[in-house]
């Protein structure tokens, strides 16, 4: 099929590379401009601009999509279908219209659950039990079109954001090859009114963590934020960022260290915390840190 492929970040590169792998023709790839990064804060190409530029790609990466020239150039490319994933652009319907099949998402929830632009934070978060992809036939709304496909999968007891970003990303690739295959022959079935949640994004106030609360939404909390932007508390005068963790024994002053592992009461419960990270250091496993920067039972976070 002539492919229109919209995406930016780099839960999208696996999409694109399994397209062009499953031998659709991709006409054109859309994404986010360059954005300042790093110290020098210079423009850097998204992860998909980049790999397009990698696989011989044509990329372009407009501001905005609603200019009756934008929308002119994108309908002559005469394409069979856009797929798109993690765009960051509200696309509007004579962008909707122009491809012979429309657009088709892959969005990274059950739908109607989670919609919109933190599905995988907030899975985490709430503490479902399940997760999946859905491809969906894009309509004004957001994600409200109707579904052509959808696989769901498990989130592990431990699994951070950041693992499950990766494996719903190769199912989301999977799935899409599988639905232009059958394209011709799906039937979009309309999202059930009941069960809508909105996945709002992340804000970083969220980020702190506060011991009050009980360890079981703590541990969520900390894993849905890894490892981005990364839960934090403060010990002793010093920031950490905490990327791992899992459910501890114990009880305590909200806060407290309870034990040489790391273990630390909440409200109600602990947490034993898996994975730290200081300012300005690389991640690090418990027993590194510790070797590093001892712990004694008693401190406060």
């Amino acid at each position: 099929m002539r492919v229109i492929f919209m995406g930016t970040p780099e839960f999208s590169v696996p999409v694109l590379e399994a397209l062009v792998a499953a031998g659709h023709e991709i006409v054109r790839v859309y994404c986010q401009p360059p954005r300042p990064a790093g110290r020098g804060k210079r423009d850097r190409p998204t992860p998909v601009h980049a790999r397009a530029l990698e696989m011989g790609l044509d990329v372009r990466h407009p501001v905005s999509l609603k200019g009756a020239e934008a929308q002119a150039d994108f309908a002559a490319l005469e394409a069979d279908v856009a797929v798109v994933v993690a765009y960051g652009l509200i696309l509007p319907q004579a962008i909707l219209d122009a491809p012979r099949h429309g657009c088709v998402n892959i969005h990274a929830s059950l739908l109607p659950r989670w919609r919109g632009a933190a599905p995988i934070h907030r899975a985490i978060m709430a503490g479902d039990a399940e997760t999946g992809v859905c491809i969906m036939q894009m309509e004004a709304g957001l994600d409200t079109g109707p579904v052509l496909l959808r696989e769901a999968l498990p989130i592990g007891p431990e699994e951070t954001t950041g693992e499950l970003h990766d494996r719903l990303s190769a199912l989301g690739a999977r799935l899409i090859v599988t639905a232009l295959d059958r394209l011709d022959n799906l039937t979009p079935q309309p999202q059930p009114e009941e069960g809508v949640t909105y996945a709002d994004k992340i804000d970083k106030a969220e980020a702190r963590i506060d011991w009050t609360r009980p360890a079981t939404e703590t541990d969520r909390q900390i894993r849905g934020l890894s490892p981005f932007p990364g839960a934090w508390s403060e010990l002793e005068g010093e920031r950490l960022k905490i990327l791992r963790s899992r459910p501890g024994r114990g009880s305590g002053d909200p806060g407290e260290v309870l034990d040489d592992e790391l273990t630390v009461a909440c409200g109600e419960g602990a947490v034993q915390l898996l994975r730290l990270q200081r300012a300005g250091k690389g991640a690090q496993d418990a027993q590194e840190f510790l070797r590093g920067r001892p712990v004694a039972r008693g401190a406060r976070f």
